[in-house]
């Protein structure tokens, strides 16, 4: 046999070795078999996303394992980073992510209705709670539940807050305790804990407001990011960090005896990683492979017991999923739909309006 033959016939081996190894995941059609060809002459998919690398790592490894002709490229960056970057890399026409993933909800559905999403109807779909999904567009991927986060080592019983009535309670019966000594997000850098302070508004306008002010008279200290949050409480830089994402908590936690946290029983909002395939994905089959996967059951085991973010499925055990979060929150639990009522407040005089009240509240002016 000639030297070309051979390298014919190992040039063979390999592709069929290859595909073997990226079969039709159980249950799905054999036509998804020519999705998972494209996708592997693709080679790749580009990902911006805000959620930690650590916490991603396992997911990616898995689905690498599962498509192992195709790399994860993974861009870990905060939730308003992604925004300017991916809207100013789209309208320049320049290379940008396949698939957007963000716990910046309001920012997600707007790439939607902006007309950055591609439809695509994920085969797991059905599996989805009704209100994860919208347009075929845009994909909820997990279930997390927003905490108070705090100190053990250093606050009392009496300290920690069930509500957040109890939370300005505490705060203003010991000022001088808790000066400097609060932290949330800073709104204004931070489009997650925009997202999360507005849908509280929409809770409980009232109380909201209330709660800021009192957060305002601590002289609370603003992040942009959860990490640095949860690296200050840990430390005793800071006692308690208000409307702080309860994976990462929970997470932390299992590491860090420093770490408490609590779900508050007046209600305790729940968030989505939303997940968008661009409209100009140069890597769209990729793309889908990867929607699919942390959609599908065997993706969202991971990220339960792996990646510690909370699974929306309901066919997957443990304590980080749906199902045992709905357990232990009962009625208190308020996830936020995936839809239109999130741009409410990106409207510019509205999205004015409350960074203003937010500024004087927080004494920014």
């Amino acid at each position: 046999m000639n030297r070309v033959m051979k390298k014919l016939l190992l040039s063979i081996s390999i592709a069929t070795c290859g595909s073997a190894w990226a079969a039709v995941p159980a249950g799905y059609p054999a036509s998804y078999q020519t999705l998972i060809n494209a996708a592997t002459k693709e080679g790749k998919v580009v990902i911006y996303a805000a959620t930690d690398s650590a916490a991603a790592r396992p997911l990616i490894k898995d689905f690498e394992v599962m498509y192992p002709g195709i790399k994860v490229q993974y861009n870990d960056m905060n939730s308003t980073e992604i925004y300017n970057r991916f809207i100013s890399e789209n309208a320049a026409n320049s290379i940008s992510a396949d698939v957007v993933w963000s716990s910046a909800m309001d920012l997600q559905v707007k790439f939607v209705n902006d007309g950055h999403a591609a439809t695509y109807v994920s085969p797991e779909t059905p599996k989805l709670p009704t209100w994860a999904h919208y347009r075929q567009q845009a994909y909820g991927t997990t279930f997390e539940p927003i905490a108070i986060v705090y100190n053990k080592r250093l606050l009392k019983p009496s300290e920690i807050p069930q509500t957040r009535a109890d939370l300005v309670r505490i705060l203003n019966a010991n000022p001088s305790r808790f000066k400097g000594k609060v932290t949330t997000y800073d709104i204004e850098k931070s489009a997650v804990g925009f997202n999360f302070l507005t849908q509280d508004s929409h809770n409980n306008n009232k109380g909201t407001w209330e709660l800021v002010k009192t957060l305002g008279s601590t002289g609370v200290k603003l992040q942009s990011s959860t990490g640095a949050m949860m690296e200050r409480i840990s430390s005793g830089e800071n006692l308690i960090g208000y409307n702080i994402l309860g994976t990462y908590a929970y997470a932390k936690a299992k590491k860090d005896p420093s770490i408490g946290y609590i779900y508050p029983k007046d209600y305790t909002q729940v968030v989505s990683r939303l997940l968008i395939i661009s409209k100009k994905a140069r890597n769209p089959n990729a793309a889908r492979l990867w929607t699919d996967y942390l959609l599908s059951k065997r993706g969202q085991t991971v990220m339960a017991t792996q990646a510690d973010l909370f699974s929306l499925r309901s066919d997957v055990s443990g304590p980080a999923t749906i199902a045992a979060l709905n357990q232990q929150l009962g009625a208190s639990a308020k996830p936020i739909p995936v839809g239109p009522g999130l741009l409410v407040y990106l409207d510019q005089a509205k999205r004015l309006d409350f960074m203003r009240n937010w500024q004087q509240a927080v004494k920014k002016m």
